[in-house]
């Protein structure tokens, strides 16, 4: 295979500190997904309902949307080294928490939705000054490869974290996944203490509204970023399918934890050998109308799965999809960072972070909400068709954006 069409690894070679950061955000980002298995897998089996599933991503939507973008304004006031390891800590608490009811055998629903929200109020302050840490470390030249690198150890551990996770459930129980994801945040809290001070460059924005107007303000002033945006959100919201998986699998599949991890880890492993056949990317000049058509692709692919009956089909759909998908958002990730001053990127991450983690929790609970009205196959049909429709509207009304083509090495 050609060099050209790998993941460029240049920002693992020029960048000590970027190399740890990345191993350790991978390490712990596996044990992340073996706890969101487990919450899903649990809450089903107490329930049996997809509704009653997609209420767990509802109960990460609800504090990422209403908090993301205000957590965000912190990020952008104080060093964000320093926040990242204080909040890493808190979610490891939370981890063990999740472990502890699982091993009391507490069998409480509202006890998973409430651990559910508080992590999720901890995850809106996280990853937004997470998202930082790369246009400080790389060289504007290398983010289009930071970004893809990113996104393949994001999918790496989409795709090993559902599938351990669904063998461990089977022989130590759900609260050996709980565990486990626990001790994985050592690896995190070390890739970050590592890292130099992350104080924001130029004027620090004071923590509040006034900060997160501003920073809508800026996004609202670009077409290019508020099609970037909105492209990703219409493909969440709109489409996101995740809840459905336990009810398919149980209806068509068996129903074991085994075939569900496989599953959930389907467009992870889409998204892997997305980034890993990235080298392209960074040549291609037309970013928007290639994010828009990317989108259109992980569409299709769920209105093929919502009529698929076959395990095989099924999956190699949803892997095609995840490798859309993962193309969307390097694409997305890369015009953010490009076109956003450093003063303005906590926030801009956080903006980032409601639609992509937000918009797909909302869009889970869409997939459950309709499902249980019809069927799993009509709701992810549905998703598809929807998305689509949305692409279009964007191609349509934001010509900036679909137009935009990325700033030279030389500019």
């Amino acid at each position: 295979m050609p060099r050209r069409l790998l993941v460029d690894a240049a920002p693992l070679r020029t960048s000590p500190a970027f190399r740890r950061y990345w191993i350790g955000s991978g390490l712990s980002a596996i044990g992340t997904q073996m706890t969101l298995f487990a919450v899903t897998y649990q809450v089903f089996t107490l329930t049996g309902s997809s509704l009653a599933v997609g209420a767990v991503g509802l109960c990460s939507a609800v504090p990422a949307i209403a908090l993301g973008m205000l957590a965000g304004s912190i990020g952008d006031a104080v060093d964000r080294r320093k926040l990242v390891l204080v909040t890493s800590a808190v979610l490891a608490v939370v981890s063990g928490l999740f472990a502890v009811q699982a091993f009391l055998d507490l069998r409480q629903l509202w006890l998973l939705y409430v651990l559910t929200v508080v992590e999720a109020l901890v995850v809106s302050i996280n990853v937004p000054a997470r998202r930082t840490f790369t246009p400080r470390l790389l060289p504007a030249a290398l983010l289009p490869a930071g970004a893809a690198l990113n996104m393949m150890t994001m999918h790496l551990s989409n795709t090993v974290g559902p599938l351990l996770a669904g063998l461990v459930a089977a022989v130590g129980g759900l609260k050996a996944c709980y565990l486990i994801d626990a001790i994985s945040f050592g690896a995190a809290l070390y890739g970050v203490f590592r890292l130099p001070p992350m104080p924001p460059e130029g004027t620090l924005a004071k923590p509040g509204m006034k900060a997160v107007v501003a920073a809508v303000g800026f996004i609202g002033g670009s077409s290019v970023l508020t099609g970037a945006v909105l492209a990703d959100l219409f493909a969440m919201v709109l489409g996101a399918p995740f809840a459905l998986f336990p009810a398919v699998n149980a209806a068509l599949f068996g129903g074991g934890p085994e075939t569900l991890g496989l599953l959930n880890a389907a467009p992870a492993i889409g998204g892997v050998l997305g980034s890993a056949l990235s080298g392209p990317v960074g040549h291609v000049s037309r970013q928007g109308r290639a994010m828009l058509l990317a989108g259109v692709g992980w569409a299709v692919t769920l209105i093929g799965f919502g009529v698929s009956t076959a395990l095989w089909l099924s999956v190699a759909l949803l892997v095609v999809g995840g490798a859309c998908d993962v193309i969307s958002v390097v694409f997305r990730t890369t015009m953010l960072q490009v076109a956003t001053p450093d003063r303005y990127r906590s926030r801009i991450g956080a903006a980032e972070y409601v639609v992509g983690f937000g918009g797909s929790q909302l869009g889970n609970f869409r997939a459950g909400a309709i499902a249980s009205l019809t069927t799993p196959g009509l709701s992810a049909v549905i998703g598809g068709l929807s998305t689509i429709a949305g692409a279009v509207l964007l191609w349509r009304k934001l010509p900036g954006f679909a137009a935009y083509r990325a700033p030279s090495a030389d500019e």
